[in-house]
């Protein structure tokens, strides 16, 4: 019997086959392809995740225990008076950073969209510190702000002898030149989300409101701003995440000095953790800044999942 008689006979179309085979291998060799950086993401992420909460419960000092000590490390840490100092020096770190940060990102976006000359010359220049690592920012910060060599020594050789700038050196003022130099740097990041928000917005919005009789800041303040508000929440998350992390901004910068003024709570677990082997205070240290974290990313996703299902 012909070969294609069997298989009729037998049922199986051998095209059907096929298409079923290339069908399924169609719907899993994504997976397949994803499930390598799946796995990595699940163990590197979310398994060190549940071990470093377990730990921020247990006595681990210098290595790590598994016993069970229920909220001792975390009044430790809260009795702890460089632990306040972080706190403190986050919230203010945080606030400034991200409101000058924000209100220069959106004036330079709004200036750049004015079609002005040279526009792609003036947003890579923008744009070039954000291609530094914290490490650079710090490290050129560092020579910038010191007195004996940046800004304090320049202005003096120009015959203002009696010019200072050592905030670098004054405990109540050097957490304010780890602002500067973040500043710098993630300005044109946020230039950058505006201006891509700006050029989104329908030119006739602009040109109804001049027909009106609306000035230009007018147009900007009360129909232009309010239009960038995914811009805002996708800048204020991602500034903010940036401040949480700040811990090489600082190391490279001040150091957590002068006298631990500059502390920040990434310092802060790095020195328990690796340097005074109280690994449990470290740990729940850690776990404070993931809820923050936690706090700044949870509204911003419901927000958005809520809109996506308004939309749908």
């Amino acid at each position: 019997m012909p070969q294609t008689s069997r298989t009729a006979a037998s049922g199986i179309d051998p095209d059907r086959s096929a298409v079923s085979f290339k069908t399924r291998l169609a719907n899993w060799l994504p997976r397949l392809v994803l499930a390598p950086s799946f796995l990595a993401i699940l163990i590197g992420v979310y398994v060190f995740i549940a071990w470093t909460i377990w730990i921020s419960f247990s006595s681990s000092s210098m290595l790590p225990r598994y016993d069970f000590i229920g909220l001792d490390q975390y009044v430790r840490l809260w009795n702890t008076p460089r632990w306040h100092t972080a706190v403190i020096n986050l919230f203010l770190f945080t606030f400034l950073f991200l409101a000058i940060t924000i209100a220069l990102g959106l004036l330079m976006a709004i200036l750049l969209d004015q079609n002005v000359r040279a526009e792609g010359a003036l947003r890579t220049i923008y744009l070039y510190p954000m291609a530094l690592s914290f490490i650079v920012t710090g490290t050129a910060w560092k020579w910038v702000l010191n007195p004996d060599l940046g800004i304090e020594k320049v202005v003096q050789s120009w015959g203002w002898e009696n010019f200072a700038f050592d905030w670098i050196t004054r405990p109540d003022f050097a957490i304010y030149c780890v602002v500067i130099a973040a500043v710098w740097q993630s300005t044109g990041f946020a230039m950058a989300i505006f201006l891509a928000g700006l050029r989104g917005i329908d030119n006739s919005i602009i040109k109804a409101a001049q027909i009106e009789g609306a000035s230009l800041p007018r147009i900007y303040m009360s129909i232009i701003v309010p239009l960038l508000r995914p811009a805002f929440l996708s800048v204020i998350v991602l500034l903010s995440y940036i401040s949480i992390k700040s811990f090489d901004l600082v190391l490279a910068l001040t150091n957590t000095g002068p006298g631990g003024s500059t502390e920040v709570p990434s310092t802060f677990m790095f020195a328990y953790t690796f340097q005074r082997n109280q690994m449990g205070v470290g740990a729940a240290s850690a776990i404070m800044m993931l809820m923050t974290v936690a706090a700044i990313i949870i509204p911003y996703l419901y927000s958005e999942l809520r809109e996506d299902a308004n939309g749908h």
